[in-house]
């Protein structure tokens, strides 16, 4: 794959598909900003590319300000922008007739809210530089119902994909690129329920047409395509990374 740009940032990057994209975008030269509110993880490879990790709350506008300044202290440029931060609270998500409605708006301010403040500060420097490529992460759960729903979480999830449509029409003029990559079920840290648990995740790969759970790498694979510069008439659109579970009748 061919990349214009070298600089990229990458929230959510302190474990899980995050990490699996500054980990792939490392090994390809690119330099990386991390942020995450989680510590920084041991298993960050070494190079080629160049790498700084912030561990910080994203909470508010002067919190993402702060992060992004970081980040373009750090780079000078921000070609890349990923953002996979998101929340799945099985245990307070229900149906929306249900939800404490202070659940919902948490939901929705880390999981849309964020991206939003997000792209609001990292887009104007890509103007600035001409151009840039923003991948945000969705799921599958954004469409569907589900008879054991975490309603919140599905709903803020279908947001982003409308937000990423949005973007791309308004910046499409700036050289601006804005994806979405919609993943099923992965062996990632929101879903520790599975951890150990070989049966359910015997169960789940029966249920995927190509008979396997995903992990971090096969969203990464796939984000850094739509970063590059192979996919430089790929805009507004999504990128479904399920082994095939949608496309069941």
């Amino acid at each position: 794959m061919r990349f214009a740009g070298n600089k990229a940032l990458v929230a959510g990057a302190g474990g899980g598909m995050g990490l699996a994209v500054a980990n792939d975008l490392i090994s390809r030269g690119i330099d990386v900003f991390m942020v995450d509110a989680k510590p920084k993880p041991n298993d960050i490879i070494d190079g080629p590319g160049e790498h700084s990790f912030l561990s910080a709350d994203l909470g508010t506008e002067e919190d993402v300000d702060e992060a992004v300044d970081a980040a373009m202290r750090y780079l000078g440029r921000i070609d890349y922008f990923v953002n996979t931060i998101g929340v799945l609270w099985r245990d307070r998500d229900r149906s929306a007739i249900d939800t404490d409605l202070d659940v919902w708006d948490a939901v929705f301010n880390i999981n849309v809210k964020l991206d939003v403040m997000l792209c609001r500060k990292v887009i104007p420097e890509m103007q600035r530089i001409g151009g840039g490529s923003i991948v945000h992460f969705s799921s599958i759960d954004a469409l569907r119902g589900d008879p054991s729903p975490q309603d919140a979480y599905g709903a803020s999830k279908a947001a982003l994909i409308r937000i990423s449509k949005s973007l791309a029409i308004q910046f499409a003029a700036d050289g601006i690129r804005s994806n979405v990559i919609i993943p099923g079920p992965a062996l990632t840290p929101m879903q520790a329920r599975w951890d150990g648990d070989t049966e359910a995740q015997d169960r789940m790969s029966q249920a995927i047409p190509l008979g396997r759970l995903a992990g971090p790498e096969d969203m990464a694979d796939a984000c850094v395509f739509l970063l590059s510069d192979n996919a430089r008439n790929i805009t507004g659109t999504e990128l479904i990374v399920d082994g095939g579970l949608t496309a069941l009748p």
